[in-house]
C-alpha cells in the first residue's frame, strides 16, 4: 500500500507540472503568426487621407437684386463654388461697419477706460452695451469714418488712430465686414446723434467691462471681440511686476 500511495503522488507531480509546461510553451508557427498579425505601424493603421485644399473664388452665374433698404440691400445669387458646388445663395449686402475702441490709458494705465455706450436694440428686443460703430458711407475712408462715429455718438475726440482688427459679422450669409479701430489721447466734446439715436456714454474701466463679458452682461458680438483682445494684449505690456514693458500692436 505504500508504494501504491507513493506512486499516485508521483503521477500525480508530474500531471500538473506538465500541464504548466504545456501552457507556457508556443510553437514557432504560432509565435510568428502572432506577430504578423499585429499592425507594423499604428500610427500608419489609423492614419486618415489628406484632404484636398481647395483653392479660387466663386462664380456667380446669375445676381438679382430682391430688395433695397436704408442700409443695406438683398441679392439671390446663382454661383459655381471652388469645388465643383453649384447653389444659390441668398445675401443681405452691406457697404461694411467702422467700430471704435476708445480707449482712455492716462488716467489709470493699469486699468484703463473703455468707451462704451448704451442703446436700444429693436432686433435684440433690449438695451445693450456696445462699442460706438456705424455704417461706412460709400467711398468713406476708415478713419474718417470711425473719427465721424466716435463724435456723432459720444462726442469723444481721439488724437491718435491705429488698426485694431477686421472680422465678418456673419459670413454665411451677410458681406458685412467690421474695422475696429483703437481711438487713444481722448478729449471730450459735443456729441452730434442723429435724431434716432438715444445713447447713454459709459466710461468704464477695463477690469469692470471684463467682469460684465464674463458675467453675461455684454452680448454685443463687436464688443466682445474687440475688448478681449485689448484686453490680451495690454496684459503683454506689462511685466508680473506692473512695469511698462511695449506698446500695443498698432
Amino acid at each position: 500500500m505504500r508504494y501504491l500511495s507513493l506512486a499516485v503522488v508521483y503521477l500525480t507531480l508530474m500531471a500538473r507540472k506538465t500541464r504548466q509546461t504545456s501552457s507556457r510553451s508556443h510553437s514557432p508557427a504560432t509565435s510568428s503568426r502572432a506577430k504578423s498579425a499585429r499592425p507594423a505601424n499604428k500610427s500608419a493603421a489609423t492614419a486618415l487621407p489628406t484632404p484636398r485644399k481647395l483653392r479660387g473664388r466663386a462664380q456667380t452665374l446669375a445676381s438679382r437684386t430682391v430688395f433695397t433698404g436704408k442700409t443695406f440691400w438683398v441679392t439671390t445669387d446663382d454661383v459655381l463654388e471652388p469645388g465643383g458646388v453649384k447653389a444659390t445663395r441668398d445675401l443681405i449686402r452691406h457697404n461694411g461697419s467702422v467700430v471704435v475702441l476708445a480707449v482712455d490709458d492716462q488716467t489709470n494705465p493699469k486699468d484703463p477706460g473703455i468707451l462704451l455706450i448704451r442703446q436700444y436694440r429693436h432686433a435684440a428686443g433690449k438695451f445693450m452695451l456696445e462699442l460706438p460703430a456705424g455704417r461706412i458711407e460709400p467711398g468713406e475712408k476708415l478713419i474718417p469714418a470711425g473719427k465721424r462715429e466716435l463724435i456723432e455718438e459720444t462726442g469723444y475726440r481721439a488724437r491718435r488712430w491705429s488698426r485694431h482688427t477686421n472680422y465678418y459679422a456673419s459670413p454665411g450669409f451677410l458681406t458685412e465686414t467690421m474695422t475696429i479701430l483703437l481711438a487713444e489721447d481722448l478729449t471730450l466734446g459735443e456729441a452730434q446723434p442723429e435724431e434716432d439715436e438715444k445713447i447713454e456714454v459709459c466710461m468704464t474701466p477695463l477690469s469692470e467691462v471684463i467682469r460684465l463679458i464674463h458675467a453675461g452682461s455684454i452680448e454685443d458680438g463687436k464688443t466682445l471681440i474687440g475688448v478681449l483682445l485689448y484686453q490680451s494684449l495690454h496684459s503683454a505690456r506689462f511685466k508680473p511686476g506692473g512695469k511698462k514693458t511695449r506698446s500695443h500692436a498698432s
